[in-house]
């Protein structure tokens, strides 16, 4: 049994058709919770405002029910309790209720440390909880249980530097999200310790770019020592206190430095004059002659990659760490010349076409469950993370929306931005976009801060992206004085719009269309190797460069990412359906009608008839199958509006001036 059993007991078909739950602690969002409670057939809604349920419940659930359908719906009130008690009397009439909450579930450990974890967390405790019942514990205690059992952190037992950096690389290699106050505890308790006096432990504790940025100016000092250089430490310029030298030879240290250079996260530097290291491990933070690096690192990566595809039932982070690891690979693989990649283009095709399986099962299996997770999981989440930067005192947030910039065009254009600008400081992390991989529904969702069902009427133009952003800004308190939007950016003489815009007063909020790899890609010919080359030759340009100068200048915390990417894909055939599709693109058609779009489907085998969950009820997308397109047979194309998992996953990158 495991903590889910004791809430999904509760939702019996035909128990009542609207079931109402107060949900304080968010249980419900968790992703098996609330695909479980759909695959016995209910419909969850998560009431978040009056009047944007009000429309659900008059548009999709009270027709349902005056038609007769059986059609039941639960309905999760997150938040204070007391939320429950504001919804219309007509809603609560009739209507069954629930309550969920974390306390009953871990009677016996501190709630306010239990409510801050990561609801994919609780797994690992309740598992914790039955293996070593605790008494009743207090804040502190129920820390030290937590780190223990569920990270496999002992605070008591880190002693030595190779303690802690093995510990802390661990955590930051698999992304392991401490809560603000189970790190508040670990930083007390090895603040204590004398051998980390000097270490900068409120930086790379809870900060994975610092702790990146620890070990990179640190990596030239090691291999130093190696070579045998004697110099002090003011010899190297460092930003972070804390030894010059570090143990990165202890091999459970040693295993995680590896892998943070194979996947990109730390830069290899130039062989040091006496160190010929080639056979040994430190050979994969030296750069060689650039082709055998590259080569190198390819083959690491795949072995990397084959291992760690994620299966249909993982959670959806799982996948955007992946494809993250998936990108860099991407980025290397385009990068290779011809004779290069063809030794590998078996085994290549062989990892994409395991990649794309794995991922449309878990696509079908769990996708309509992100819409309404907490957090930042997808596109029209992202307005969240400016929203938390303002509330937080933030002065200025900016996003900077990439139309079509895949998550691999991204690291390629990383490369070429950090030469340009090296002072930027990156976050990189990764969010899904809407399906179908289109500009006006899923360019458009980031803009409204919606699922698409909330702009039926604009769903097949962007032309209401400024009314809709704005909208947004005027519901969470922001003047219409004070936020701004601008698109059709791309290059230097677009930026005198920027220039004019923030010359005096600069808004508070602004939102910002760059369109031209979106461009670049519909009148691509070169396939992704080419998209790859073009993205590099825009970047080192400078418009991009320009135009975050000019934002972090005036204050702006930038948030930048892409509406979703795109696909070297091979023609199908095209669809003889005349006027019947409501759009024709490459690798999606849009239909209004089931029956139109079955007919069509029949003709091209393994294509998706893509369910409407979040989309309006008559917008009906068929995407093509795997790396195919809508086009004459055997053109190639590079394309979007799928769902691979190049054009799914999109990046998501907070940048500021490295201070």
């Amino acid at each position: 049994m495991n903590w889910r059993d004791a809430i999904l007991q509760a939702f019996a078909p035909q128990a009542a058709r609207l079931t109402v739950i107060a949900d304080p602690d968010g249980l419900l969002l968790e992703e098996d919770v609330s695909r479980a409670i759909r695959q016995r057939g209910f419909e969850l809604a998560i009431y978040e405002d009056a009047l944007r349920f009000r429309y659900l419940y008059e548009s999709r659930y009270r027709k349902a029910w005056d038609a007769g359908e059986a059609l039941e719906v639960a309905l999760a009130a997150p938040g204070d309790d007391s939320l429950v008690e504001t919804l219309p009397f007509d809603w609560l009439a009739g209507a069954r209720r629930l309550h969920f909450s974390l306390q009953s579930l871990f009677p016996n450990l501190h709630p306010t440390v239990v409510q801050e974890l990561d609801r994919a967390l609780l797994d690992a405790l309740y598992q914790a909880q039955a293996a070593h019942p605790p008494p009743l514990l207090s804040e502190q205690a129920t820390c030290d249980f937590i780190l223990r059992h569920v990270f496999e952190i002992a605070a008591e037992a880190i002693h030595q530097p190779a303690d802690l950096l093995r510990v802390l690389a661990r955590r930051h290699h698999n992304r392991q999200q401490l809560s603000p106050r189970l790190e508040k505890h670990l930083l007390q308790v090895l603040s204590t310790k004398a051998v980390f006096q000097d270490w900068p432990l409120a930086q790379i504790i809870p900060d994975r770019q610092a702790f990146l940025a620890f070990l990179q100016e640190r990596w030239p000092i090691y291999l130093g020592s190696l070579a045998g250089v004697k110099e002090a430490r003011g010899g190297y310029s460092l930003n972070f206190s804390g030894p010059p030298l570090l143990p990165f030879e202890q091999d459970d240290v040693r295993v995680y430095i590896t892998n943070f250079f194979v996947e990109g996260w730390l830069k290899p530097i130039a062989n040091l004059p006496g160190l010929a290291p080639a056979q040994n491990w430190p050979a994969i933070g030296i750069t060689y002659r650039r082709a055998a690096e590259r080569l190198q690192r390819l083959e690491r990566l795949f072995e990397a990659l084959e291992r760690q595809i994620p299966g249909e039932t993982q959670p959806h982070s799982d996948w955007t760490d992946f494809a993250l690891r998936f990108a860099e690979f991407n980025s290397l693989w385009h990068a290779l010349k011809p004779k290069e990649q063809k030794p590998q283009r078996p085994r290549y095709q062989a990892l994409q076409q395991r990649v794309d399986a794995n991922f449309q099962a878990w696509l079908s299996q769990r996708y309509s469950g992100l819409a309404t997770l907490p957090g930042v999981a997808m596109g029209h989440h992202i307005v969240r993370a400016l929203r938390n930067h303002l509330d937080q005192g933030g002065a200025r947030a900016a996003l900077l929306v990439l139309d079509g910039l895949a998550l691999d065009q991204w690291v390629t254009l990383r490369e070429a931005l950090s030469e340009k600008y090296p002072g930027l400081e990156l976050r990189q992390e990764a969010v899904f976009a809407w399906l179908p991989t289109l500009t006006s529904v899923s360019r458009q969702a980031i803009f409204a801060g919606r699922p698409p069902m909330y702009f039926a009427n604009s769903i097949h133009t962007t032309d209401k992206e400024e009314k809709l952003w704005k909208q947004y800004w005027a519901e969470a308190g922001v003047s219409a004085a004070q936020c701004a939007y601008l698109r059709g950016l791309g290059d230097m003489d677009s930026l005198n719009k920027v220039n004019n815009l923030l010359d005096g007063d600069a808004p508070r909020v602004l939102g910002l269309v760059v369109d031209t790899i979106d461009k670049i890609m519909h009148g691509m010919q070169l396939g992704a190797d080419g998209m790859h080359n073009q993205v590099r030759q825009w970047t080192e340009q400078g418009f991009l460069a320009r135009l975050l100068d000019l934002l972090l200048a005036q204050g702006f915390l930038v948030f930048l990412t892409a509406d979703h990417g795109s696909i070297e894909a091979k023609g199908c055939g095209k669809p003889g359906e005349g006027a019947s599709a409501d759009l024709r693109g490459e690798r999606a058609r849009i239909y209004s009608s089931p029956e139109l779009r079955s007919a069509v489907q029949a003709q091209f085998p393994g294509s998706l008839a893509w369910p409407a969950a979040g989309l309006p009820s008559n917008y009906l997308p068929l995407l093509a199958a795997q790396r195919s397109a809508f086009i004459s047979p055997g053109k190639r194309t590079v394309a979007h509006g799928g769902a691979a998992l190049e054009e799914v996953i999109a990046p998501l990158i907070q940048i500021s001036q490295r201070k």
